[in-house]
């Protein structure tokens, strides 16, 4: 293909089996990594593609067309915000065999099993995660999480990976005496700071297999690989557009293995995801 060089490579449409697939979206394609961010200075929040310690601001839709500016940020000197700005934030419960710790897996998780979470529970990399007055056991549960990047109904299994812009990192704070107790997760799962996530969003990795860890004061506590998933990245997307439409921006986590366990104020949890990022939240005490 030839693009005339007076144009953005970031604002040329090509036409890909009568598809109009936008450049960024091709270069994840043809497995180019890439690493976005949506990003804080001063009054000003944007998306930017990640280059090194330099973070490039852009114009238009990332999640449609857009074009670098010629605005660039040293990464330091940004604050870094939670990646999208979804209408849903999904989760999936007992996604992997070794956190339901059942052999053969039972028979309602060969279903996968979600549940919501409310976007107002989403806080960025580097903020405090607090822990609400009522709540007696707090668990941190580190988790790939799946990052939508267009319109997605019905959408059939060997295709929705083309519905997938990229993966953060998560962390699905639950409340497990009020998931126990509770007829209903609203609380346990979507309580206010209960979903850390970030801190970049990256493209052209291998969704699949991909080291999640989750380490709590500089220890490792978990760590498994997303291909353990019991239904893995694309199974789940297409699962989920059969009954639900999904957004571009909405998050998918997807799930977390082994153990978990309680957390207290002054803690570090730092869930990492090999090439991906670290998402860093300490715990702190309502006041």
């Amino acid at each position: 293909m030839r693009i005339c060089p007076r144009i953005s490579v970031c604002t040329v449409l090509v036409i890909v089996c009568g598809c109009c697939l936008s450049i960024p979206h091709l270069l994840a394609a043809e497995g180019k990594v890439m690493k976005y961010a949506r990003f804080q200075v001063g009054k000003t929040i944007a998306y930017g593609v990640i280059e090194g310690d330099k973070i490039t601001q852009i114009e238009g839709d990332l999640f449609g067309t857009w074009k670098k500016t010629a605005t660039t940020h040293d990464l330091k000197s940004v604050r870094l915000l939670v990646p999208t700005q979804p209408t849903q934030v999904i989760a999936m419960a007992g996604n992997y065999k070794s956190h339901i710790k059942n052999s053969p897996v039972p028979e309602k998780f060969l279903i996968p099993q979600a549940f919501f979470k409310s976007p107002s529970c989403l806080v960025p990399d580097g903020a405090d995660v607090i822990i609400p007055p009522g709540t007696k056991e707090v668990h941190y549960e580190a988790e790939l999480v799946i990052v939508i990047g267009k319109l997605a109904k019905n959408v059939p299994e060997g295709k929705a990976l083309d519905y997938v812009f990229g993966v953060t990192c998560g962390n699905d704070i639950s409340a497990r005496d009020w998931q126990k107790s509770d007829v209903q997760w609203w609380r346990a799962k979507g309580s206010d700071t209960f979903g850390p996530c970030g801190p970049v969003i990256v493209s052209g990795v291998n969704y699949d297999d991909l080291q999640v860890q989750m380490r709590l004061n500089g220890k490792v506590v978990q760590d498994q690989s997303s291909k353990d998933l019991i239904h893995g990245v694309a199974k789940t997307v297409s699962f989920l557009s059969q009954h639900i439409t999904l957004h571009p921006g909405d998050l998918i986590y997807s799930g977390t293995p082994a153990d978990t366990a309680a957390i207290k104020p002054g803690d570090l949890m730092e869930v990492d995801i090999a090439g991906v990022g670290v998402l860093k939240n300490k715990v702190a005490a309502a006041k």
